[in-house]
């Protein structure tokens, strides 16, 4: 069963990008790198703040859609649910991973 992210990016002085993806570590990663111009290179948001997952597209269309349209104050309170210090999710994704020395 495949599955979809809606997704919140922050940058540094917490500018909020809102998305949706399949492929929920690529995309991030692509948002890091700045692989496309645009919004989020503009503004270095690079930071996953906030995600939820999905197993039907049609309704990770619509929460995408639901959250773009709440202010912004909604949105802060939406992360903060859940990671209030605005940590980066991903950040052990992107980490080198320690090797075992025997």
């Amino acid at each position: 069963m495949k599955s979809y992210f809606v997704y919140i990016m922050s940058s540094q002085r917490r500018v909020l990008y809102i998305g949706l993806t399949s492929k929920l570590e690529h995309r991030t990663h692509q948002h890091k790198t700045h692989a496309f111009e645009g919004f989020t290179a503009k503004y270095n948001v690079t930071s996953l703040v906030y995600y939820e997952r999905y197993d039907n597209i049609h309704k990770a269309i619509a929460r995408e859609k639901e959250l773009k349209g709440w202010l912004r104050m909604k949105k802060i309170e939406l992360v903060e649910t859940t990671n209030p210090k605005w940590k980066d999710l991903s950040s052990a994704w992107t980490q080198p991973r320690a090797t075992k020395i025997a």
